[in-house]
């Protein structure tokens, strides 16, 4: 299993590539968190503090597919450098000037949010420039899934880290700062400086007018409801038994269940539709979470999360595969943009939903929001087989890279076999 990931990390400029762009994105997997921390230090409610950290994620919703398509149109260091260094500008507005108007701080959020760069659509655009054929590029996808695991479990921890040892001001400055050195690594690579989108047809919807897109798309608007209800979920449970570590510890178990299954998923080469594959993944996903209704003592409990966790990173990884296969010639940093965006939306619908659940019912029934949302994306996926079945275009997971400047392979189209 390891040697397949060394492999990948072993080649030129992949570990760069991977480890800016999760630096880059340390401040949108730690913003919710920081902005929480900063409005209660500055004498802000919870309920203000939950207002603004939903306008910043409202934001980097609208932001990245938009940014997405100018990265498509114009290239990585024209769009990610200048955005990295406008939304920590946006963070650095709201450090300086606090609560004292809240106009202008919901304007920093805001501001903050939009011009989020679209780190992690552009890196999945570069693996095939960097890596060779299929196999290392669909294991790269895994990958990256795992890696985004750790970044949210580290991220968050971090943050609490600057905070104790300076000032949650500090802890803001400090992390965008991170994160433009990050963005920056990215663009000063050679594959970034070189990529260059498929020559792309002129139309309003860009990636929105795959059909097959759209329904990938709102399959996962559920999986991300599931995610989402699952984070209010485990608050309301730890409640439940009077300690909070058990909610560190299901947030834990999740994180691990999905490293696990992540890991495992991208060792080995698949056959198949990746379609098909996507349906069978996503139906053991809603499987692993309907349990968790059982709500059941803390150590079952965190045993069973860890099991609802197994299913996530899979599931995400061969979610790119088919964004590649149904992304629009020259749109494929826009389309995994709005992967991102319908999965960010999602899991705050979820956490929406999660809230009414426990005071009007019961944890179990917050638990029950995760499980119908598992299954509600399953439904998607079978309800719109026939279009996920027929991909717009080849993908360009390919040997030679959209930006091959010898010009062997048509960009945009694949010389090897369908995955």
């Amino acid at each position: 299993m390891a040697a397949g990931y060394l492999d990948i990390l072993r080649a030129r400029h992949a570990a760069r590539l991977l480890t800016g762009t999760l630096v880059g994105r340390l401040p949108n997997g730690t913003a919710h968190i920081a902005i929480v921390l900063f409005t209660r230090a500055e004498g802000g409610s919870y309920t203000l503090a939950g207002v603004l950290a939903a306008a910043y994620g409202l934001a980097t919703a609208v932001g990245q597919p938009l940014l997405g398509r100018a990265v498509d149109l114009y290239g990585q260091p024209r769009v990610q450098l200048p955005a990295a260094v406008v939304s920590a500008l946006g963070m650095s507005l709201l450090a300086f000037t606090g609560l004292t108007s809240l106009p202008l701080a919901y304007l920093a959020v805001i501001v903050a949010g939009v011009a989020t760069p679209p780190l992690e659509g552009g890196l999945r655009a570069l693996w095939p420039s960097v890596l060779k054929g299929e196999g290392q590029v669909h294991r790269a996808y895994a990958m990256d899934a795992v890696a985004q695991e750790i970044m949210f479990t580290v991220g968050p921890l971090l943050v609490t880290v600057l905070v104790s040892l300076w000032s949650p001001p500090a802890a803001l400055l400090v992390i965008n700062a991170i994160g433009v050195l990050g963005a920056l690594s990215v663009v000063l690579s050679e594959p970034s400086r070189t990529w260059r989108s498929a020559p792309r047809e002129a139309h309003w919807l860009g990636a929105l007018r795959s059909p097959g897109l759209l329904a990938l798309l709102g399959a996962f608007f559920f999986v991300g409801l599931a995610l989402g209800s699952i984070t209010v979920a485990g608050v309301a449970y730890a409640d439940d038994h009077g300690r909070e570590s058990v909610y560190g510890w299901l947030m834990a178990a999740l994180g691990l269940g999905a490293l696990i299954g992540g890991l495992a998923y991208g060792a080995r080469q698949w056959a198949g539709a990746p379609e098909k594959r996507l349906r069978f993944i996503v139906g053991l996903l809603a499987l692993g979470y309907l349990p968790l209704t059982l709500t059941p003592s803390v150590p079952v409990m965190t045993a069973l999360a860890a099991l609802a966790g197994v299913f996530l990173a899979p599931a995400i990884a061969c979610s790119f595969i088919v964004v590649d296969r149904h992304a629009p010639r020259g749109t494929v940093t826009e389309a995994f943009s709005w992967l991102v965006t319908t999965f960010g939306v999602g899991a705050a619908a979820g956490t929406a939903v999660a809230g009414p659940a426990v005071e009007l019912g019961s944890t179990a029934w917050s638990f029950a929001v995760a499980g119908a949302g598992g299954v509600a994306a399953l439904v998607v996926l079978l309800s719109t087989g026939r279009v996920l079945a027929a991909p717009s275009r080849t993908p360009s997971v390919v040997t030679a890279s959209e930006n091959d400047r010898n010009g062997a392979v048509e960009p945009g189209f694949s010389s090897g076999h369908k995955a």
